[in-house]
């Protein structure tokens, strides 16, 4: 079923994706070679593309077909990538989509400095809209998704995170970008104020579904499927919605053993399996499973008010996929 609906949207978008393309190399023009290396190792690495694709349908939506909408959507790639760069550094990571991080490349301070230039990148491209609406959603992006990565940080090693602070995280670390791509869309085709807030509110369930979906992921999917090693949250001292559920709900003998896994970060694939067969009988990835759908559901009914087309059965797909899908 995934493969076949992963196909199906693909097929739906690839005129939009080759365009894409060109606009994200277009785009990319800094005065030193050095920084259109490091920006290229991981803008074209293999990504989905998801939040232009969002930006782009959302748009369509809304009647909006002037071209502009490719050009403009790039810099929701943009912001991923800069923030992945970033991301990346603070957690001292090896391996991103598969290859070896920038910052195994090059040194951590010029990585970092790429991730900069990228933010300011998307910036003027939001500026050639000339709507402060946009500019404003973009800057509270920014805004958000730095005060995401701080809380994360904050709460790295800890052990009590709560499922409340856990989705304050994510919201900021995730949510926030692909709701702005959404309602970007929006904005840019002049929608009244329910479409924009429909589609807000689309992108917003969409963004905490496909986290949740990822973060159950790095305990189901495999290392060639994830392009990295399961348990890379753990290691970095991350706690995600499957283990605070469980470790919520598990006997004491049981939490302590898991508290052991993971706060040992160079536990075994062995102790690995046996945290994962934690995870199952306290139902720590049923919740999330479960958690991850409601979200998907609400985000689809914010569409009911939009007329039957293309652009709506696509933005559709895409929030079954973001549950459905194995990377």
């Amino acid at each position: 079923m995934t493969k076949g609906l992963k196909q199906k949207i693909i097929e739906q978008v690839a005129s939009d994706l080759e365009k894409v393309e060109i606009a994200l190399e277009q785009n990319l023009n800094p005065n030193l070679k050095l920084v259109k290396q490091i920006a290229s190792h991981l803008l074209f690495s293999g990504g989905k593309r998801l939040r232009p694709l969002l930006m782009i349908h959302s748009a369509r939506l809304c009647n909006y077909y002037n071209g502009f909408e490719i050009e403009f959507s790039v810099l929701f790639e943009y912001l991923h990538a800069a923030t992945l760069l970033h991301d990346d550094v603070v957690d001292e990571a090896d391996i991103r989509r598969g290859k070896k991080t920038a910052h195994t490349k090059w040194s951590a301070p010029k990585v970092v400095l790429t991730g900069d230039f990228l933010l300011a990148a998307a910036l003027e491209i939001a500026a050639k809209t000339r709507e402060p609406d946009i500019i404003s959603v973009v800057a509270k992006i920014t805004r958000d998704m730095s005060q995401g990565e701080i809380a994360q940080l904050d709460k790295k090693g800890k052990l009590d995170l709560c499922e409340k602070e856990y989705l304050e995280i994510i919201k900021r670390k995730t949510a926030v970008l692909i709701q702005g791509a959404c309602k970007s869309g929006a904005i840019l085709a002049k929608a009244d104020k329910e479409k924009e807030n429909a589609l807000d509110q689309y992108g917003f369930h969409l963004g905490m579904a496909f986290q949740m979906a990822d973060d159950l992921l790095d305990f189901t999917a495999s290392a060639k499927e994830l392009g990295k090693n399961p348990g890379a949250d753990i290691r970095e001292g991350k706690l995600t919605l499957p283990l605070i559920h469980s470790l919520a709900n598990a006997s004491s003998k049981d939490k302590e053993k898991m508290e052991n896994t993971i706060t040992s970060t160079r536990f075994s694939s062995n102790q690995f399996e046996q945290l994962k067969e934690k995870l199952y009988a306290y139902k720590g990835i049923e919740y999330t499973e479960q958690k991850a759908r409601d979200h998907v559901k609400k985000a689809k009914s914010y569409l009911k008010i939009f007329p039957d087309c293309q652009s709506k059965e696509l933005l559709c797909q895409i929030a079954d996929y973001s549950i459905e899908r194995k990377v």
